[in-house]
């Protein structure tokens, strides 16, 4: 069975070769146009006589064109599920962009990857895409990598802060004045309530939020608007692989985080 590279690849030039057919047959009809216009008898004829064959050819071209999908409806579906994702990361491995596979999700630093098949589309970053070669995805994603994607670290930074009040509000009920805050709060409980909603986990992943608290790490900014700085410690807790949180690197080593302090100086 083709692959969908080379059955866009048929398409492509299926296409192409319409579009050269058409333009000769458009051409034809001009000479006609003109020669009428003119009064030229012996153009007429023989522009008539070319006529048949051009229009053949553009039907033999249009015939070609709409079997040039290799792909039925069921076939594109399984292909989809089953080797899409090996194929664009051959591709991709091809244009010198590296795509690891983490929970289920593909990730091409910075960029999460997320292939739905009923929709034939591939979610990037949460967004949907339908143009799916994996040539011109493959090429999305390495422009995605220069511009390092779009990431809203300062309101980002916000929200943790918002949810990690929460978290400690029982013990320290004078987080808001300043007070109280310094302990480590497991990652994992961040992301349960940020994903509180039905249906929250399908679009937002761990591997989501472990690459949004990598790239706020890592780039800043660390001080909310209030004063407090963000850090990530580690703790005796990540040494279970349940708590973690795992992000690929731009070398393609594994970041991990467990917990989550907010801190005041002075």
């Amino acid at each position: 069975m083709a692959d969908f590279e080379q059955g866009f690849g048929d398409t492509e030039r299926a296409a192409g070769t319409m579009l050269d057919t058409a333009g000769d047959l458009t051409k034809l009809a001009r000479q006609l146009q003109k020669a009428a216009r003119e009064g030229n008898i012996g153009v007429i004829r023989r522009t008539q006589k070319m006529l048949d064959g051009a229009l053949a050819s553009l039907g033999q071209a249009v015939s070609n064109a709409t079997r040039s999908w290799p792909f039925e409806d069921n076939d594109e579906e399984q292909y989809f599920r089953d080797g899409y994702a090996d194929e664009l990361r051959r591709i991709a491995s091809e244009r010198g962009l590296t795509i690891h596979e983490r929970e289920g999700r593909l990730v091409a630093h910075p960029s999460i990857l997320r292939i739905q098949p009923g929709d034939r589309a591939v979610y990037i970053d949460r967004k949907k895409v339908s143009a799916i070669r994996p040539t011109h995805l493959a090429g999305l994603l390495l422009e995605n990598q220069k511009k390092g994607g779009r990431y809203d670290s300062a309101r980002f930074l916000e929200s943790l802060y918002s949810v990690y009040a929460e978290v400690l509000r029982d013990v320290s009920r004078d987080l808001a004045g300043g007070g109280g805050i310094g302990n480590v709060v497991p990652l994992d409980r961040i992301y349960r309530l940020f994903t509180s909603l039905p249906g929250s986990t399908r679009e937002y992943g761990r591997t989501d939020f472990a690459r949004d608290v990598y790239l706020l790490d890592v780039n800043g900014p660390w001080s909310t608007k209030k004063g407090a700085t963000v850090s990530f410690p580690s703790s005796t807790g990540a040494r279970s692989p349940k708590g973690l949180f795992t992000f690929v690197g731009p070398d393609g080593r594994d970041v991990a985080y467990y917990g989550i302090r907010f801190t005041r100086d002075g």
